[in-house]
């Protein structure tokens, strides 16, 4: 049997002038580390780093019925876009409900006719068959953007930073709200319409941006940001610092078979109107009928208060003598050890029940040997600060 080698990104030559240290992921050659995970870690939580987030697809939406074919699409409602570089956070779900991908989406003009999307690396395959069968009986051009590269600049110091590497970029910095972005092609040299992006977005709980950029500008880009003291920070960190965010990872924290109400994403629906979008009445029929057998679920977080280390695919157990209820169990679908706390963190998904400040137990070992563990709402962490009491 062969196997295909893992793809590179743009930036593969910096990461080995760095001293990344690289491995597959989802296909792709990235870095686990520069040589210290915790270090990268702290560096986001307290002044700035940049994570190689290239792996992700972004594809250009064109047509009249682009707008319609998102909320077909969608489970959240592109209409909340009211200006353009607006984002929207949303799962793209299945017939049945459940999640095959989750995923970001811009709004690129005033016309509503063009918008952007960032979808991951893991699902791309899925993702553009989904895209194109609804795309069917719509209006509306798909166009990969392969030829882009993207780099995550995170930390409480990511956008000062960011603004000294890149003083012409200041102005628009200074106007980012919050999942905004904006086209900033105008403003680089030789640069066609898209090939330049910045949003204030991120994956680390911690305030930033993600800049989306033409491909042979990949590696000077890296450069002027290591200039300016912005530490590279590889995979190994991405994966502890969105862990204390509490933000899903795709295939752990959900998938197809899960719904937007087992993994903390009921936010992201919009179930307000008639909108007719794909896996609705799935969705709203499996939820009554959860409700109504008493097996619904949701998403929490776990503190383990002792020592040890808390992993995905461990049993969560309730017991019977804390609930009015006979003993249930959940599962941990991502687990670490957290660097800001100092302790074990998980996102498990339990009963929908049990009370949010419930302690459940888990076995760390697999003996039968089991801890106490706490139950909290998510986040841990959010811009620096414990979330919890």
């Amino acid at each position: 049997m062969t196997t295909s080698t893992p793809k590179r990104t743009p930036f593969y030559s910096a990461h080995l002038e760095a001293n990344g240290k690289m491995v597959d992921f989802s296909g792709w050659e990235l870095p686990i580390n520069y040589g210290s995970q915790i270090e990268e870690h702290e560096a986001v939580r307290s002044d700035a780093g940049m994570f190689d987030v290239s792996h992700m697809v972004v594809t250009d939406i064109q047509g009249a019925d682009a707008k319609a074919w998102l909320q077909k699409l969608l489970a959240n409602d592109v209409a909340k876009l009211k200006s353009v570089g607006k984002a929207l956070y949303s799962g793209m779900l299945n017939d049945n409900g459940g999640v095959i991908d989750d995923l970001i989406v811009y709004r690129m003009n005033e016309a509503e006719t063009e918008y952007r999307i960032v979808s991951n690396a893991a699902t791309r395959d899925k993702d553009l068959a989904q895209f194109s069968k609804v795309a069917d009986d719509f209006e509306v051009t798909l166009t990969e953007r392969p030829e882009l590269a993207m780099i995550a600049v995170q930390g409480p110091n990511a956008i000062a930073k960011l603004k000294e590497a890149k003083p012409n970029w200041a102005e628009t910095l200074d106007g980012l709200k919050p999942f905004v972005g904006a086209d900033i092609s105008q403003i680089e040299a030789n640069a066609d319409k898209g090939d330049w992006f910045v949003a204030r977005t991120g994956y680390t709980g911690e305030d930033g941006v993600e800049v989306i950029l033409h491909e042979d500008n990949a590696c000077e880009f890296f450069a002027l940001l290591q200039q300016h003291d912005i530490k590279p920070a590889g995979l190994g960190a991405r994966d502890t610092l969105r862990m204390e965010a509490g933000m899903n990872l795709y295939g752990h924290d959900m998938d197809e078979t899960i719904s937007p109400y087992e993994c903390g994403m009921a936010w992201t629906l919009a179930l307000k109107d008639d909108r007719d979008f794909i896996g609705r009445e799935a969705l709203i029929e499996k939820r009554q009928q959860a409700k109504e057998a008493g097996t619904a679920m949701k998403q929490v977080g776990l503190l383990l208060e002792s020592r040890g280390v808390l992993r995905e695919g461990m049993e969560v157990i309730i017991n019977a003598e804390n609930q009015d209820t006979e003993s249930q169990s959940g599962i941990i679908t991502s687990g670490t050890f957290s660097p800001t706390l100092k302790q074990s963190i998980a996102i498990a998904r339990i009963p929908a029940d049990v009370s949010d400040e419930a302690i459940v137990q888990v076995d760390l070992r697999g003996k039968g040997k089991f801890v106490e563990v706490r139950v909290i709402k998510l986040p841990f962490v959010r811009n620096g600060q414990k979330q919890f009491a």
